[in-house]
């Protein structure tokens, strides 16, 4: 079964959460999720599990990288998988952000279709933030 890696746990990742914790008033606070939203957690996909630390392959079947991190938009309308390519134990690899939209599974194997190793070190390295 094939299906866009977005659809599913970037979706689920980018939806606010239905339920938030809300200013305490009244003596009132909603924290935590509900009957109705347990569902959708369990049948859920775990980050960690699923996708950290993952190779990425091409639809050649060639590893062209890993996924070391997953990045969400301030504004939640966006995700990143922070790829890496080439190095040695993490030694002089070079990882780059790609919008989640562009990956696939295929089983249990994370797809970006039409990467390559080269083209992967060929994009701008992303690098984060650094605190002022």
């Amino acid at each position: 079964m094939r299906y866009a890696l977005y659809s599913g746990l970037t979706a689920l990742l980018l939806m606010s959460a239905p339920a938030s914790v809300n200013a305490q008033t009244a003596g009132r606070t909603t924290l935590g999720v509900g009957v109705v939203e347990i569902d959708d957690v369990i049948k859920g996909w775990s980050v960690d599990k699923k996708l950290l630390g993952k190779h990425v392959y091409n639809d050649k079947n060639e590893q062209v990288g890993k996924i070391e991190d997953i990045i969400i938009s301030p504004a939640r309308k966006e995700s990143y998988a922070i790829v890496s390519a080439g190095g040695f134990l993490g030694i002089g690899s070079h990882d780059v952000a790609i919008p989640a939209g562009q990956f696939q599974m295929t089983g249990d194997k994370i797809v970006l279709p039409g990467a390559t190793k080269e083209l992967i070190k060929a994009m701008p390295a992303f690098h984060y933030a650094r605190k002022q």
